[in-house]
């Protein structure tokens, strides 16, 4: 082998040797290629941004390889060394910008170092049950109860350093509280879920970092009790902000009528709880589901309605059209306006990052610069990070400036003014400009939809291909008739005039809803695509940054990583087995090549195994059919497409049998020392490395672990439990109703997205 070796290099090495000694002459052609490329992005200003991309390497830096807590200090002392040099290499652009990079990078470690410290709360570590009493802080309505976030006073005798601060629960029944109400219950409460298969959106990170401790329901009845202490002033303000805004839902719903009616609200107050899974079904398959989300596109155009309204009334005073800076006095109103609508509407992370956004596009016109421009971009995401750190792992931040670093550096091939012709005639100036219209929505919205479509993917796994004429056909509507309708209602709420302009909305709204509807009765409206891993993404990502950022032909080096990074989205992970996190059920690739259910796992499980397996069936699709598995009270089984038999456990008179015929044995409870035949998945092994997925290798198996890095992070505490007490089965977790993906109270990344920091992003 090693003689094979040898010759196979020295022949590899012969036929390239004329290439290796013609290929020096064309370096210096490379390197002033290059040079003069970068000698463009400094004459125009665009390395700035790449100042943002450090700052989000850091963090990405932090949250992929930490191992415990990081000193805050470390990495502020490392990026003050790094600037150090930088007042004396003036002379050394080259050497400058790695300077600032690396101090940048530095810097963003920092961020998310600090964040994570400022938002450290106790997180519930094993399924309790017991007396819960805390203060309501904010309530979704659903169609079937409510979900409620609870400040915890007392819960289950817990003592303070082990009990949650925050907790979200579902509650079905009736009366239901009101945001501010401190409500005594028993709740049944269990950590935040982690991810569903490994890779999977991980619900435990996310509520850390929003404070949850735990999630479950309330059992039984809910008594309201007179606080025993007034409760702090951020906690008023919230339960009255809140109070106010399922106030106006209510108003907005009941005027408009129907599910138009729930979506009118949605757009409004951002509560989304009354919205049908038909209705959200629909405008995720016309890939406008981002209409209803408070996010860029909401911001832009209540701040443009604002600023309109304010500079159109300015200019019919002549007096002040001719001494005033209207422009700039409306773009301050819309600033004002903007951020009022954000408070109102939730200030939910989506919405304060689009916030930041807007705010920085509309000082740029007050000091007299370009309002869209990537510098501005780069600076609102520097802002956004530095705040919210964790944004950056999420969809909504992903897809947001994604879509907008698309469309500023596509902005003069989608301007439209391809058909306006100077010195046409009225007809001519109307047809240019209808043409120009339609153009530039149809070229905004499939700029969108290719720099999004990759963090869709992965994050999704769907696909909606026909998303550029749901974009196309409902846009102009909503900007037209739906945003301008939201902000009347809003000024003409205090004064109890609004009831006709909801109705009117809901009119406009139900138009849109029309257009859903026809266009999810496509044949592959939704396409569901196998998912792919964190490699093929950050090459992606990579292949935007350098499609976007750049102002020369530097661009060009973007196609290597776009390439390579679709290689390997072509080619993803399919697993023959996975587990969930409980040791509850399993699903299990039958002799048909697709995938069946093993036990009780919950609606939301199957769900992102079946996506994650390419498969667009329902979650009830993967019940056991008859020759592929079988289940009694003892356990399941079934077989691997080569033949080896897996077999799920429920009670321990079941571990003799199978552990002597099984290839593979799951169980939540405790697998007996001699059970050393199959490969055990137990409760020891669940609770220390997550979700499991298995792919066959020849007599063995490929893992993987949701919990394959064996890390320490603070999201994920030590799981808990009773010495000597036994679990009993898992109990499975449903979905909510109108909810696209929650474990009690859990959403998936969807569920509280608000990505559209453009004005035709086509999202989930």
């Amino acid at each position: 082998m090693r003689r094979i070796g040898a010759r196979r290099a020295g022949g590899a090495v012969a036929l390239i040797g004329p290439r290796v000694r013609a290929l020096p002459p064309a370096l210096p052609a490379l390197r002033g290629w290059v040079a003069a490329g970068l000698a463009r992005e400094a004459e125009q200003r665009r390395l700035f941004p790449w100042l943002a991309v450090a700052f989000g390497g850091g963090i990405l830096v932090y949250f992929a390889a930490a191992d415990g807590a990081p000193s805050l200090a470390a990495p502020l002392i490392a990026a003050a060394f790094a600037l150090a040099p930088v007042p004396v290499l003036g002379a050394r652009p080259a050497a400058l910008a790695a300077a600032l990079a690396v101090a940048a990078a530095l810097l963003g470690f920092a961020a998310a170092t600090w964040r994570v410290t400022q938002v450290a709360a106790p997180i519930l570590t094993r399924t309790t049950i017991g007396p819960l009493v805390g203060t309501v802080e904010a309530l979704d309505e659903r169609e079937v109860g409510a979900r409620l976030v609870i400040r915890v006073e007392s819960f289950a005798g817990l003592a303070p350093e082990a009990r949650p601060a925050r907790v979200r629960v579902s509650f079905r029944k009736t009366p239901i509280p009101r945001p501010g109400d401190v409500v005594a219950a028993t709740a049944r409460l269990l950590p935040p879920p982690e991810a569903a298969r490994p890779g999977g959106y991980d619900f435990a990170r996310d509520a850390y970092f929003q404070g949850i401790g735990a999630v479950g329901s309330l059992v039984g009845a809910v008594t309201v009790r007179a606080p025993s202490e007034p409760p702090p002033l951020g906690l008023r303000l919230a339960a009255a902000l809140d109070a106010a805004r399922n106030g106006l839902t209510r108003r907005i719903a009941e005027a408009a009528g129907g599910q138009a009616g729930a979506v009118a609200a949605a757009l409004v107050t951002g509560k989304r709880g009354l919205i049908g899974p038909a209705t959200n079904d629909a405008l995720r398959a016309a890939g406008i589901y981002h209409v209803v989300s408070i996010s860029g596109l909401h911001m832009v155009l209540a701040a443009g309605v604002v600023f309109w309204l304010v500079r159109a009334v300015l200019a019919t005073v002549p007096l002040c059209a001719l001494l005033w800076p209207i422009k700039k006095i409306a773009a301050g109103f819309a600033m004002v306006g903007v951020t009022a609508y954000c408070a109102f509407s939730g200030w939910d992370i989506a919405a304060e990052r689009s916030l930041i956004m807007t705010l920085i596009m509309l000082g740029a016109i007050l000091v007299d610069r370009p309002a869209l421009s990537m510098r501005n971009l780069a600076l609102a995401a520097l802002i956004a990070l530095a705040r919210e750190p964790e944004g950056l792992l999420g969809p909504s931040f992903q897809m947001s400036f994604g879509a907008v670093a698309g469309l500023i550096a596509c902005a003069r091939l989608i301007d439209g003014r391809l058909f306006v012709r100077p010195g046409a005639g009225r007809i001519g100036r109307l047809v240019g400009t209808g043409l120009s219209a339609v153009t530039g929505t149809l070229a905004t919205t499939l700029v969108a939809q290719v720099a999004t479509a990759p963090f869709a993917t992965y994050h999704f796994q769907t696909v909606q291909p026909f998303g550029l004429v749901g974009n196309a056909l409902t846009l102009p509507l909503v900007s037209l008739a739906v945003m301008p309708a939201a902000v009347i209602g809003c000024l003409a709420y205090p004064f109890a005039l609004d009831r006709p302009v909801w109705w009117l909305m809901g009119r406009a709204v139900a138009g849109m809803l029309a257009i859903s509807d026809w266009i999810a009765g496509f044949e592959r409206a939704s396409l569901v695509l196998p998912a792919f891993g964190a490699a093929a993404l950050t090459l992606l990502t990579a292949g935007l940054l350098l499609a976007t950022l750049p102002a020369s032909r530097l661009r060009w080096l973007a196609v290597p990583p776009v390439l390579l990074g679709l290689g390997l989205a072509a080619r993803p992970d399919r697993y023959d087995l996975y587990v969930d996190r409980q040791g509850a059920g399993a699903a299990v690739r039958g002799p048909d090549g697709r995938l069946a259910a093993l036990g009780s796992p919950s609606g939301f499980v199957l769900e992102q195994w079946l996506k994650a397996d390419g498969d667009g069936r329902r979650p009830a699709a993967l019940i056991v059919r008859s020759g592929s598995g079988r289940c009694d009270r003892l356990g399941c089984t079934a077989r691997l497409p080569d033949g080896r038999a897996v077999a799920l456990v429920r009670d321990r008179r079941a571990f003799p049998e199978d552990c002597a015929r099984a290839a593979v044995l799951i169980t939540f409870l405790a697998a007996p020392p001699t059970c050393t035949g199959p490969l055990v998945i137990d409760r020891q092994v669940l609770a220390a490395r997550g979700a499991v997925a298995l792919r066959t290798d020849g007599d063995g198996f490929a893992a993987r672990f949701a919990r394959d890095d064996g890390r320490a992070v603070p999201w994920r505490p030590a799981p808990g439990r009773d010495p000597g007490r036994d679990p009993g089965p898992p109990r499975p977790v449903t979905a909510e109703p109108g909810d696209r993906a929650a474990e009690d109270g859990a959403a998936a990344p969807g569920g509280d997205l608000a990505p559209g920091d453009a004005p035709a992003e086509p999202l989930q």
